[in-house]
């Protein structure tokens, strides 16, 4: 499968086709086969709003998990709030994406101590309940815990990792063919993660889309200052910035 949008709109075709339903984390047992699509924000809200808005025009909802702890983008900031709450109003799911990393966790009980009180940031930073957590990176330990959290979902838990067929295209990687699965049959539940960072118009090599990610900050940048600096063409013109568009 190749990583452009017309190739995830032909996913989600073929799911349809094979009589597969979209659900969530909190519906999926209401329905006798099913599928549920999930999208982690390691990068930007911007390409995961713009995934979002390509499922709402198929009629599809699916699950998006926010990095509180991410240094690409700041989840307090106007731009990233309003990426998140259009996506929230195209009828999609907002869950917390939980990097253990970040912390030293004592306990299954700090652990999910700790989930809920980014859930909580969460809420208050875009004014919706969250319910469902997604681990970034998730070590072996966590994986094998089958962590319950009081009132959430943890997409990683045993029945949604294992009972369920599990396909993911980290790093811009399908592990296991994704449409040759879908057609088999062989599975009545699927649980999809996708990465909308990975996705664009054009197909791009992981090279180029990671190339032209990292070079757009500069601009960025830029345009940030001057939002923030009324004169800012006497310091820097829009011209001097090296940027890839």
């Amino acid at each position: 499968m190749q990583f452009n949008y017309q190739s995830y709109l032909k996913l989600l075709s073929l799911l349809k086709e094979n009589a597969y339903s979209f659900a969530d984390y909190h519906n999926w047992s209401e329905k006798q086969r099913c599928v549920i699509l999930r999208h982690d924000i390691d990068n930007s809200p911007e390409k995961a709003l713009e995934m979002a808005m390509l499922e709402y025009s198929e009629g599809v909802q699916s699950t998006y998990f926010v990095l509180l702890t991410s240094d690409f983008y700041n989840i307090f900031s106007k731009r990233t709030i309003e990426c998140l709450r259009t996506i929230r109003k195209y009828r999609h799911e907002v869950g917390i994406h939980f990097d253990e990393t970040q912390y030293e966790i004592a306990n299954t009980e700090e652990y999910a101590f700790l989930i809920k009180k980014e859930a909580s940031i969460l809420s208050e930073a875009i004014g919706v309940p969250i319910t469902t957590v997604s681990m970034h990176r998730p070590s072996e330990n966590t994986l094998e815990t089958n962590l319950e959290i009081p009132g959430m979902v943890n997409s990683y838990s045993r029945l949604f990792f294992k009972e369920f067929k599990y396909l993911s295209d980290s790093r811009r990687h399908w592990r296991e063919p994704v449409e040759e699965i879908v057609r088999s049959n062989q599975y009545e539940r699927l649980h999809i993660l996708t990465h909308a960072f990975w996705y664009s118009k054009q197909e791009q090599s992981i090279h180029d889309t990671v190339y032209r990610y990292v070079n757009s900050a500069n601009m960025e940048r830029y345009l940030t200052y001057k939002n923030n600096i009324s004169d800012m063409d006497s310091i820097m013109m829009k011209g001097e910035v090296l940027c890839i568009k």
